[in-house]
């Protein structure tokens, strides 16, 4: 890795507002500098710049001191392809600790649909599957999702798409999105759920759901991921594997998203 990445609000805040940067006030750029934690996730990226892959989340493991109680471990076959399917309660210690469960089982073998922002983290690039439904990479959504569906690897999804919200005092996440279903019926790939146990502070869902009720489509909550990070320092979390579902289970008895929320239900009773 030739450059120690770094995070750099002073730069971002540059590049994506130009001049007008300078008028952004100062106390706002050091609100932003400490709720992303500019300072300690430095530190931490200094310290890991030669680390890649498993060994890099082995690290972000040990620096959060975050630990695993995984039950049905052995309900994860060792031969096949599959799609693994989660609740989605965190948005770092939820992806990050399934890498850390599965990839020692699978040998590295498993590759995740998510947003390509995280592909700008080299040192674990190798595990994601840029997935951007929004802007210039659009049109290439079906063939990125066909090519990682078709290949050797496991695939991991959180098909809500976002972290969980919490509607009348209950955290839970929203509609899942039907792919999981189709194209591991397309690829015939059984389908494992998995729930993990956790949450985010009541002031992160507080902001969500003003967020929703105010009408804003940026989320703004998602400037507050790197923040309940470190809030979920120190934490055990539950994991629970439930037992593969044969592709062949998911027919026209219902529709693919009908499916989609069937297995969502499934999840939760783990």
């Amino acid at each position: 890795m030739d450059k120690t990445l770094q995070v750099d609000v002073d730069a971002i805040l540059a590049a994506k507002a130009g001049k007008k940067a300078r008028y952004i006030p100062r106390f706002m750029v050091s609100y932003l500098k400490k709720i992303i934690h500019q300072d300690e996730v430095n530190a931490f990226l200094l310290e890991n710049k030669d680390k890649r892959d498993l060994e890099f989340i082995d690290a972000f493991m040990k620096f959060f001191n975050n630990s695993f109680e995984v039950h049905g471990l052995e309900n994860l076959p060792a031969d096949g392809r599959f799609t693994f399917v989660s609740n989605h309660p965190l948005g770092a210690q939820d992806g990050l600790g399934l890498a850390y469960i599965l990839g020692p089982v699978y040998e590295g073998r498993i590759k995740f649909l998510v947003n390509d922002l995280l592909m700008n983290i080299p040192h674990i690039s190798s595990f994601w599957v840029p997935i951007n439904k929004t802007g210039k990479q659009a049109r290439n959504f079906p063939q990125q999702v066909n090519a990682a569906f078709s290949s050797d690897n496991h695939i991991v999804m959180f098909p809500a798409g976002l972290c969980s919200r919490k509607r009348k005092g209950v955290v839970r996440d929203l509609e899942w999105k039907k792919t999981f279903i189709t194209k591991s019926v397309q690829t015939k790939r059984d389908i494992i759920p998995i729930h993990f146990e956790g949450e985010n502070s009541k002031f992160f869902y507080r902001l969500a759901n003003i967020n929703r009720m105010l009408g804003i489509k940026f989320n703004i909550a998602m400037l507050y991921l790197s923040d309940e990070m470190f809030k979920n320092r120190n934490k055990k979390f539950k994991v629970t594997i439930g037992k593969p579902i044969p592709w062949q289970t998911f027919d026209s008895s219902k529709t693919p998203m009908e499916w989609a929320q069937h297995v969502k239900e499934l999840v939760y009773t783990l």
